[in-house]
């Protein structure tokens, strides 16, 4: 749904672990938080107080190689 973007918790080229929180949408009153889906490195970062509409891509987590 859409919503304004209340809070960015990593910044580009920042590692995340799985299930860490990168920011949060508030929509209809409610905040939503966004979390990694896998590890890897931040490599694209929504802006804040941006009005975002669904389905907008606000993070891109690029996952790390395995070695």
């Amino acid at each position: 749904m859409p919503g304004t973007v209340i809070a960015v918790d990593v910044a580009q080229g920042d590692r995340v672990e799985a299930g860490q929180r990168l920011g949060a949408v508030e929509a209809m009153k409610m905040e939503l938080a966004l979390t990694a889906a896998h590890a890897g490195v931040v490599t694209e970062v929504a802006t804040l107080g941006r009005q975002v509409k669904m389905g907008e891509l606000l993070f891109h987590v690029e996952p790390l190689e395995e070695s």
